[in-house]
């Protein structure tokens, strides 16, 4: 009988750390969530680690918790990277095929990725992911995989996503601080595709755009192939400011009247009523009753318009705005924003939808929201790539014991020792 695998994620944000622990059925590849937990962040500003200290201690509670959950002991995880350093370039390599009279191999591809990522870049530059967008065989080009065809020059071109070199040694650090072990990092962007988008979506052309709290990461597709990357410095946090500067009231004030606004209206009652009574959202601030129009209106969709505007020239400089018919896909936790679509919608001139992540089972209930998109596909990403994908041994009773207990990260360290005297 084939031994269930596991897969571990830690998505790092601004505003939440979520640790998932999964199991791989090696027999059916469904994916089941056993282990789930979501922390506010703390230390993190724009996605970037600003208080070393502090991000530790988020994910330190949110791996613990998620630990006690699933009754394991991770000892390594998959985690996302965000933020304004994130920058790509297209880039193309050219191989001459080891062996001209037989047939393409995968080591001939592997040659001609690599010749694609030799790309000058500054010292405080590293690439975080190569994906190669087409092959080109001899003079046929549109090749999405050449292995066993036939042919003497081979070409690449692959799309080369770049981070800056101290926020990846940041993250590494804070996730190794507490004896679990970084397999990957992977840009946030590309995780959260990978729970939300269609293989028809990506063929036709389309744009993600990954609201988080303090970030948007934009990805676009076009033929299938990921073609443009970029991270743009604005989130749903600047919503939250916005209402509490507009309101005069306190920023967690403005969260809960921001999610009251974004509620979608009871079944019983189609329609939304013009008046928000700040009493019923357990505020303890006098503020009486709010019009729902002036505040979506006049506070809400101006920033959601300028959001999307920055999307808008962000597609412009990919020159890719032609090449998605298939419109705009809105995900990350800013997603459920009151008037989003229709904001969207005017300003991109795309037909938009908001990004709902499918594809896992089990513990899920709670995470079935575009806020989770980014940790859904991660473990996706880890699974389609094989990262970070861990045999089940005879770790499980060990780690249900040590559940119990309140381990710190010091102790996860000693612990990580002892598994590695195990049989």
């Amino acid at each position: 009988m084939p031994k269930s695998q596991i897969i571990s994620a830690i998505d790092i944000g601004t505003t939440k750390v979520t640790t998932l622990i999964a199991t791989l059925n090696s027999e059916t590849d469904k994916l089941n969530i056993i282990g789930v937990a979501n922390e506010p962040a703390k230390g993190l500003r724009k996605s970037q680690v600003v208080d070393i200290e502090e991000a530790i201690e988020s994910i330190t509670a949110s791996v613990e918790s998620a630990e006690r959950m699933a009754g394991y002991s991770i000892s390594s995880a998959l985690a996302t990277i965000s933020g304004g350093h994130i920058e790509s370039l297209n880039s193309k390599g050219v191989v001459a095929v080891a062996e001209p009279e037989g047939e393409i191999s995968a080591n001939d591809v592997d040659r001609v990725i690599e010749a694609a990522r030799a790309v000058s870049l500054p010292s405080s530059r590293e690439i975080l992911h190569v994906i190669p967008r087409d092959f080109k065989v001899d003079s046929q080009e549109g090749v999405k995989d050449p292995v066993g065809m036939s042919g003497v020059r081979l070409e690449a071109e692959a799309h080369i996503i770049t981070g800056a070199a101290t926020a990846m040694k940041n993250i590494t650090k804070c996730v190794s601080e507490i004896g679990v072990e970084v397999d990957s990092l992977v840009f946030s962007g590309l995780s959260s595709a990978e729970a939300v988008l269609t293989p028809t979506e990506k063929e036709l052309g389309v744009v993600l755009v990954d609201i988080g709290g303090g970030t948007t990461a934009i990805a676009v597709f076009v033929e299938g192939a990921l073609s443009y990357s970029s991270v743009l410095p604005v989130g749903a946090k600047n919503i939250t400011n916005d209402l509490a500067i507009g309101l005069r009231v306190s920023l967690t004030t403005a969260e809960k009247i921001k999610l009251a606004l974004s509620k979608p209206p009871a079944k019983d009652s189609p329609e939304e009523p013009d008046d928000l009574d700040a009493k019923t959202l357990g505020v303890s601030e006098e503020i009486g009753k709010l019009n729902r129009k002036t505040l979506v209106e006049g506070i809400i969709r101006p920033r959601l318009n300028e959001i999307f505007s920055m999307v808008g020239e962000e597609l412009k400089k990919s020159n890719l705005g032609g090449a998605t018919p298939a419109g705009a896909v809105v995900t990350g936790g800013g997603a459920l924003s009151v008037g989003l679509e229709t904001s969207c919608k005017r300003t991109l001139s795309l037909p938009v939808r908001v990004g709902y992540p499918k594809g896992l089972s089990g513990l899920v209930d709670e995470i079935k929201t575009p806020a989770f998109a980014s940790s859904w596909g991660l473990i996706q990403y880890g699974v389609k790539h094989s990262r970070g994908v861990k045999t089940d041994s005879s770790i499980k009773a060990f780690g249900k014991i040590l559940g119990k207990l309140p381990v710190k990260g010091a102790v996860n360290k000693a612990v990580e020792v002892i598994k590695g005297f195990l049989p």
